[in-house]
C-alpha cells in the first residue's frame, strides 16, 4: 500500500484506493500528502490555517489517526488537531484559533465548525476521506459532500475505502479529477494472517464458550463482539464476575469512557474488550491476537472488519465464530460469501484448559526470571520450615487462584448425533396427530397415550400455565433454547392452569435435565422433572360433529337475510302506535299491577292491590306511614276519628257548597288541547 501511493504515477494526483483492513492505510496517505504539505522543506512553518483535512467515520478511528500522524510528522514539527463528537467544542475552537497544520475529525463535528466559521479551509492542500464506505453506511453522505464543496477546488482529494461500491464510484467521479486507481489485492480467505474457527455451541452455552475460549487462547489482548449494547453490558458483567480484566466499548458510552477503555487495553490494565460494531473498523490495538464473535455479524464485510482487528502488520491472529444450531446455515453462508475456509469444531473443554494451565505454569516467568538475594533467602526459609511437596502445592494454588475457572460445556454436535442414532435404532414413530388444523401451535397439547405421545419419553414440568397466558407457540422455542434441543425431541405438551407438562425423548432427556439447571438470562421460568405424578389429566372426549349437510344452512344473501328479519312478527324494531285517548293509557298491564288506575285527585290514596307503574314513591300526606308496611302487602292504614282533619281552605269554610280551586284547575287541565 505505502509503496503504491509513493509511485511516480500517483505523485500529485487524486487517489482512489481500495485495500483490506490492516494494510497500513493511515501511514500510506500520511506519506502521500507529505510533499503537498512540506514541499522541499524539512520542517513546518508556524501553524496557521490548516493545510490538510482528514475525515474519519468514528471517534476512535479519528483519534487513532490523530495519534499516528502526530508520530509520523513529529520530527517535522507538525501541529495536529482533532475535532470529534463527544469532546469539548470550545477546546477545539481554541486549538483551531491557535493554528494547525493537520486537522483530523468526524464528519458531523467538522461540518459544525465549518458552519460556525471556526475552521478556515482556504489554505487546504489535501483532503483525505478515510473509510469512505463506512461513512456512507453511517449516513454521512450529505456531510461529506458539504465538506468537499466547501474546500478549495485546487485541493488534492484522496479517497480510501475497504470496498468500492457504486456510491463510492459516483462520489469519486463527482469530486475527484483524473483520479489514480490503486487496488491492493487481498489473499483468498480475507486475510492470510488470520485463522478462522467456527465453534458449535448450545444456545445457552454462548457465555461459557466465550470464557473457555479466552482461557484456551493465550492472547495479551482480545475483543469480543456483541450485536447489541445490552449484550455488551451483560457479557462484561459476567466476565468481571469470573475474574477477567474487562472494558466495554459501545455507542452509549461517553467519549471519555471510550477513550479510557482503549487506553486501558493499550497499556495492559485490561485484557478483554467487549464491544459492538463501533469497534469493528480502524481500531488498532497492540498484541491483539484473538477476536470472538459472540453474536454473528449481519454480513460478510462486517465479519472481515471485525476479524481485521487482529492479524495486523504481519502478526498472526485467530477469529472465532460461536455458532448455535439455529444459526449454522447463516454462519456457513457468511463464510462462503467472504471466501473463508473456517475450521469447524467444539468449544474448549475444562479438562483441556486445566492441562494447558499445567504446561503454562512450568513456562511462567516465575521460573524463568533470575532470582534475587531476597528470593533466595525466602526460599531457604521455606525449605527449612516446609516440605518440597507442600511448597509446590501452595505455588500451584496461588497460580490457579489468579486464573478464571473454566466452564463445563456440552457439545451439541455429539448430542444431536447420538439422538439421531438412537431414534434411528428405534421403531419408526407413528405419525403425530395434532388435531384440528385451525388450532395452530396449541394443537401440540393433548392427552397421554395419544398418537403424538412418546412411548419412552421423560416428562418435565414448567412453572407457568394458562393463568399467565402460556401458549405452545412461545413455550416450544423456549424449551428448545433452555434445553439445547430441537423440536423433534419434544413430544406431547399439556398446558394446565398453573403449570405446563411436556415430554422429552429419552435420548435427549439426560442432557436436557443438565441444561435446565443453569440460570437463564432471558427468563426465570423454573423447569424440573416430573416425578411420581400423573403427567396428563384425562379429558372427556368431544362428541362427534354432525354431518355438514345436517348443520350447515343454505347460502343466503345479505339483502335476503335483512328482508326475512324485517318480516318477523317478533322483530326487535319497536311498534309505535298512537293512543286512542291521550288522557289514558290502555296498554295491557302485568299481572302484578292493578288493572284499575289510581284516581288523579290530590286527596286520593292508592289502591290496596299495589302500586301502579310510574308512581314516584310513598308520601306521608297521602296517608301512608312507616308502620303500615306488613308482609301481607302494602295496606292503607285506616284513619281514626282522633286523627287530625284534612286542611280546608278559608273560602270552603265560608261557602261549603263552592267547588275547590283544585277541582277547577283539574277541570281546566282535563279539557285542554
Amino acid at each position: 500500500m505505502q509503496s503504491a501511493v509513493l509511485a511516480p504515477d500517483a505523485a500529485g494526483r487524486d487517489l482512489l484506493v481500495s485495500a483490506q483492513t490492516g494494510s497500513g492505510k493511515t501511514v500510506a496517505y500520511g506519506l502521500a500528502i507529505a510533499r503537498d504539505l512540506l514541499g522541499d522543506a524539512e520542517r513546518f512553518e508556524r501553524a496557521a490555517a490548516p493545510l490538510a483535512l482528514i475525515v474519519a467515520p468514528t471517534r476512535e478511528l479519528a483519534l487513532q489517526v490523530h495519534r499516528e500522524l502526530g508520530w509520523l510528522y513529529g520530527e517535522a514539527g507538525a501541529r495536529v488537531v482533532s475535532c470529534v463528537g463527544g469532546m469539548d467544542p470550545r477546546r477545539e475552537q481554541r486549538e483551531l484559533e491557535a493554528g494547525a497544520h493537520i486537522v483530523v475529525g468526524t464528519p458531523g463535528r467538522l461540518c459544525d465548525h465549518l458552519r460556525r466559521h471556526r475552521l478556515d479551509v482556504s489554505e487546504l492542500k489535501a483532503v483525505v476521506l478515510d473509510e469512505a464506505d463506512e461513512m456512507l453506511d453511517l449516513g454521512f453522505r450529505e456531510d461529506m459532500e458539504f465538506i468537499l464543496k466547501t474546500t478549495p477546488e485546487s485541493r488534492r482529494t484522496l479517497l480510501f475505502s475497504a470496498t468500492l461500491p457504486r456510491t463510492i464510484i459516483t462520489l469519486a467521479k463527482t469530486y475527484q479529477h483524473d483520479a489514480f486507481r490503486i487496488e491492493v489485492a487481498g489473499t483468498d480467505g480475507g486475510h492470510a494472517d488470520i485463522e478462522y474457527r467456527a465453534i458449535r455451541i448450545a444456545p445457552s452455552d454462548a457465555e461459557h464458550a466465550v470464557v473457555n475460549t479466552l482461557r484456551y487462547v493465550e492472547s495479551p489482548t482480545a475483543i469480543v463482539f456483541c450485536a447489541t449494547r445490552s449484550g455488551v453490558t451483560h457479557l462484561q458483567t459476567a466476565l468481571l464476575e469470573r475474574g477477567f480484566s474487562v472494558v466495554a466499548l459501545s455507542g452509549e458510552l461517553t467519549q471519555n469512557e471510550r477513550t479510557n477503555a482503549l487506553n486501558a487495553l493499550r497499556d495492559g490494565r485490561a485484557r478483554v474488550c467487549v464491544a459492538t460494531d463501533v469497534a469493528a473498523r480502524g481500531i488498532d490495538l497492540p498484541n491483539l491476537g484473538l477476536v470472538i464473535h459472540a453474536d454473528l455479524p449481519n454480513d460478510p464485510e462486517v465479519m472481515q472488519h471485525r476479524s481485521g482487528r487482529t492479524g495486523r502488520a504481519g502478526k498472526k491472529g485467530i477469529s472465532v465464530l460461536l455458532v448455535p444450531p439455529a444459526r449454522r446455515r447463516r454462519a456457513e453462508t457468511l463464510l462462503n460469501l467472504a471466501g473463508i475456509d473456517a475450521v469447524w469444531g467444539t468449544a474448549p473443554q475444562a479438562e483441556e484448559i486445566r492441562a494447558l494451565d499445567q504446561q503454562r505454569m512450568l513456562q511462567d516467568e516465575l521460573f524463568t526470571e533470575e532470582a534475587s538475594p531476597d528470593d533466595q533467602a525466602m526460599a531457604q526459609t521455606l525449605l527449612a520450615e516446609r516440605g518440597a511437596e507442600q511448597i509446590a502445592v501452595a505455588l500451584a494454588r496461588l497460580y490457579r487462584a489468579r486464573l478464571p475457572a473454566p466452564e463445563d460445556i456440552l457439545d451439541p454436535g455429539e448430542r444431536s448425533a447420538r439422538g439421531r442414532d438412537d431414534r434411528a435404532a428405534r421403531a419408526p414413530r407413528e405419525e403425530r396427530d395434532y388435531g384440528p388444523r385451525d388450532k395452530g401451535p396449541r394443537a401440540r397439547s393433548g392427552k397421554a397415550g395419544e398418537k403424538h405421545s412418546m412411548a419412552d419419553g421423560v416428562w418435565f414440568r414448567a412453572a407457568i400455565g394458562k393463568r399467565k397466558n402460556a401458549e405452545a407457540r412461545w413455550l416450544l422455542p423456549m424449551i428448545c433454547r433452555r434445553g439445547g434441543i430441537t423440536r423433534q425431541d419434544i413430544g406431547a405438551i399439556r398446558i394446565l392452569d398453573t403449570t405446563t407438562e411436556f415430554e422429552i425423548s429419552a435420548a435427549a432427556a439426560v442432557d436436557f435435565a443438565a441444561q435446565i439447571k443453569r440460570p437463564d438470562k432471558d427468563d426465570n421460568i423454573r423447569i424440573e422433572p416430573l416425578i411420581g405424578a400423573k403427567p396428563i389429566e384425562e379429558r372427556p372426549e368431544r362428541p362427534a360433529a354432525k354431518a355438514s349437510h345436517e348443520t350447515k344452512a343454505p347460502y343466503e344473501r345479505k339483502s335476503e337475510r335483512a328482508t326475512r328479519h324485517s318480516k318477523r312478527p317478533d322483530s326487535w324494531s319497536p311498534q309505535i302506535e298512537p293512543l286512542a285517548d291521550p288522557r289514558r293509557d290502555d296498554r295491557p298491564r302485568s299481572k302484578s299491577f292493578d288493572d284499575q288506575r289510581a284516581p288523579r285527585g290530590k286527596d286520593a290514596g292508592f289502591k290496596d292491590a299495589g302500586f301502579r307503574a310510574g308512581n314516584d314513591g310513598l308520601k306521608k300526606k297521602d296517608g301512608f306511614k312507616k308502620d303500615s308496611f306488613t308482609p301481607e302487602g302494602f295496606k292503607k292504614k285506616p284513619k281514626s276519628r282522633d286523627d287530625k282533619p284534612a286542611y280546608v281552605s278559608k273560602a270552603r269554610r265560608a261557602d261549603p257548597s263552592a267547588k275547590s280551586p283544585s277541582f277547577k284547575k283539574k277541570a281546566k287541565t282535563k279539557f285542554r288541547g
